[in-house]
């Protein structure tokens, strides 16, 4: 496949995602937290890092970026609307717009809700979501800046995409959200499997990411949501849960 995706774990539960271009050897990194888990992980892999991909302002998700672009002069791609709260960019985008990681193309989405300059990157070959905290393995972000209406046509938008894609979320957050999901929707025979499956990665030590979208619309509480009223009441619910 032209791009290979790599889940890295950093901080407690976060991922920074690694993606490789096969065709031209380009490196991204999709989030990263903190700098040393993937400045070792390049060590490893070829020691080069071409882009930094941030999803929002949130320092879980951006504290590595400056450190790794001063070690390995790649450029910083983030969201126009965020810029006044992210590392200095190098590439500003917006939604419509797409980012080179050699020969592969990702497609930014505008996914407000968790905060307003929220953004994800979806690439094709194969099809891959990186959601950052809009969207998360049997859950979804809490609402910080935006509204339960601007995150159901988030959501939305990412469930237009094909049912294949990867859903490369930003935390580790699965088990937890699987006890809300079989709360909320206790009668999901597909979501019992996926509390299983889960269950048994994470005795193992295993990621539980990527889900794919096909998982998430059948197994998902948040997701399945009929309406941005019902949305905020099950967010606002899960909140204090």
């Amino acid at each position: 496949m032209p791009l290979s995706i790599h889940a890295l774990p950093v901080l407690s539960d976060n991922y920074a995602w690694v993606l490789r271009d096969s065709a031209t050897g380009t490196v991204a990194v999709v989030d990263p937290g903190e700098a040393e888990p993937v400045h070792a992980y390049l060590q490893a892999q070829g020691n080069r890092l071409d882009l930094i991909l941030l999803t929002h302002h949130h320092n879980d998700h951006i504290g590595g970026a400056e450190a790794l672009r001063q070690q390995y002069g790649a450029r910083i791609v983030g969201a126009l609307a965020d810029q006044h709260r992210l590392p200095p960019l190098d590439i500003a985008v917006q939604e419509g717009d797409h980012v080179q990681v050699g020969e592969s193309q990702g497609r930014v989405l505008a996914v407000p809700g968790h905060t307003l300059g929220h953004i994800s990157y979806y690439f094709s070959d194969p099809p891959a979501l990186f959601c950052g905290d809009t969207l998360f393995s049997l859950g979804c972000g809490r609402l910080f800046e935006g509204t339960p209406s601007q995150l159901f046509d988030s959501l939305h938008k990412l469930a237009a995409l094909p049912s294949q894609t990867l859903v490369c979320c930003g935390h580790e957050y699965t088990l937890s959200n699987a006890a809300f999901a079989l709360h909320a929707t206790p009668d999901n025979t597909a979501l019992h499997e996926r509390v299983a499956e889960v269950r048994q990665l994470r005795a193992k030590g295993l990621p539980t990411v990527p889900s794919t979208l096909g998982q998430e619309l059948a197994t998902n509480p948040f997701l399945r949501a009929p309406d941005a009223q019902s949305l905020g009441l099950l967010r606002a619910e899960k909140d204090t849960f």
